[in-house]
């Protein structure tokens, strides 16, 4: 990925108004880079500005089990299904559900 892309997505996030894609595409842009640590940081505020975009779930609770963090996996996945379950998405129910079986 693009050195650019990621400046951009910085820049957009770092008013606070950016909106729940472009906070997403900045966690998986520092996914990709496995910076682990800046993608955790920039999930969690995503959870917390719009605890109901579904996709972050699933990403953030991928990411923690492949880094060895099955708890905290747990936990994300399990809320990403309780948002899913609210808004209705029976896929992303079931994204979640396969994710946690396979902790």
């Amino acid at each position: 990925m693009s050195d650019k892309r990621l400046a951009l997505l910085e820049q957009l996030t770092s008013s606070g108004q950016a909106d729940a894609f472009a906070w997403y595409g900045l966690a998986m842009e520092y996914r990709k880079r496995e910076r682990w640590d800046d993608a955790l940081k920039t999930f969690e505020a995503l959870r917390d500005s719009d605890p109901g975009y579904v996709p972050q779930y699933l990403m953030c609770g991928q990411m923690l089990a492949e880094r060895g963090d099955k708890e905290q996996a747990r936990a994300w996945l399990e809320r990403g299904k309780e948002q899913a379950l609210k808004s209705g998405d029976t896929h992303a129910v079931g994204e979640l559900e396969e994710a946690l079986d396979s902790l």
